[in-house]
C-alpha cells in the first residue's frame, strides 16, 4: 500500500475536498521518507523550514482534551503563549494520546482528518510564506497550503505561538 492508499492520508484527503479545498488534497505529496521533524521535511521539499506546519498535540485543561498547535516550523512553541491563547494548561501528550485524539501518528498529524474537531491555534508566522507545508496524516505525506486556509479548514485562533509577535491578528 503506498501512504496515498494509507486510510488516514485518504481520511485528510476527503476531510480537505469536503471543506472545499480541493487543491490542497489534490496537492498531497509522498516523500520518499519519513519526515518526523519541521527540519526533515523542509529539506525534503526544498522550503524554508519556517513554511513548514508542525502539528503539535499537547493535553489541554484538567480533563485532557487535546490541543492542536500548527506552528512555524522556524521557532519552538512557548508554552505561556500557548496556554494564554487556549484559556487552560497544557501537558505533554504521549504518543497514544496523539492516535487516540487525532487517529494519526506522531510526524504525521494533520490539521483535519480526526475523529472530531480539535481547538486549534494557528501560528501567524505561516503567513510569512506564499505556500506552507502540512502532514497529511501519515510521516511520509504532506500537502500544500496557506496560513488563511488553515485558519479557515481548522476554525482555527491566529496567534504569535513563539510569543513575538501580536496575537489574534489573522
Amino acid at each position: 500500500m503506498s501512504s496515498l492508499e494509507h486510510p488516514a492520508v485518504a481520511k485528510v484527503a476527503a476531510a480537505l475536498a469536503e471543506a472545499g479545498q480541493r487543491g490542497a488534497a489534490e496537492g498531497i505529496r509522498v516523500l520518499p521518507a519519513e519526515v518526523r521533524t519541521a527540519a526533515q521535511a523542509a529539506e525534503a521539499l526544498g522550503v524554508p523550514v519556517g513554511a513548514i506546519a508542525n502539528s503539535l498535540i499537547f493535553r489541554l485543561g484538567s480533563d485532557k482534551k487535546a490541543l492542536l498547535a500548527l506552528t512555524s516550523g522556524a521557532h519552538r512553541a512557548d508554552p505561556a503563549t500557548l496556554e494564554r491563547l487556549a484559556g487552560g494548561e497544557i501537558g505533554k501528550a504521549d504518543a497514544d494520546f496523539v492516535r487516540a485524539h487525532t487517529g494519526q501518528p506522531i510526524g504525521g498529524v494533520a490539521p483535519t482528518g480526526h475523529p472530531s474537531a480539535l481547538p486549534t491555534l494557528v501560528d501567524t508566522a505561516l503567513r510569512e510564506h506564499d505556500v506552507v507545508w502540512a502532514a497529511a496524516g501519515h510521516p511520509k505525506a504532506v500537502y500544500p497550503t496557506t496560513f488563511a486556509d488553515l485558519v479557515a479548514l481548522t476554525g482555527g485562533t491566529p496567534g504569535a505561538l513563539g510569543g513575538a509577535e501580536e496575537d489574534g491578528q489573522p
